[in-house]
């Protein structure tokens, strides 16, 4: 949490590399306001390995050493039981709007095997296509 607006996913990745995670976590979500391309502050991670959390957690909690000029600190937190694992994110996402064509790539999810991105399963059903004029509306022209 309380990551800055203006970061974008491959900001996200370089840090987590540039700290010594590369390799460490195999799926990323940064959720983003399609309205404002803005990240919305927070991001969905899933480490390989329990024993990485905690020095992430070291790293991360109070995090401020931007790529770009911030004030926010960040703050490192679970998420609900029912959404831990790499698994549960993947059936959380593959069916979700997020997933849908006229979303760009660099808004979705990413899994990796080895520290390498792998395609995403695809979708058991149609994904729905986000609710957003503004995305909508780029995608028509």
């Amino acid at each position: 949490r309380n990551l800055p607006n203006n970061y974008n996913r491959q900001m996200i990745l370089e840090m987590l590399d540039s700290e010594g995670f590369a390799g460490k976590y195999d799926f990323l979500y940064l959720p983003i306001d399609f309205r404002t391309q803005a990240c919305l502050g927070y991001a969905f991670l899933n480490f390989v390995e329990l024993a990485v959390v905690l020095s992430f957690w070291s790293t991360f909690d109070g995090f401020s050493r931007w790529a770009i000029p911030s004030k926010k600190m960040c703050r490192v937190t679970w998420c609900g039981p029912n959404e831990q694992g790499r698994e549960a994110h993947i059936d959380r996402y593959r069916n979700s709007s997020v997933m849908h064509s006229a979303v760009p790539e660099d808004y979705k999810p990413l899994i990796f095997e080895g520290g390498e991105v792998v395609p995403f399963p695809e979708p058991s059903k149609v994904p729905k296509a986000p609710r957003s004029r503004c995305l909508l509306a780029a995608v028509a022209e």
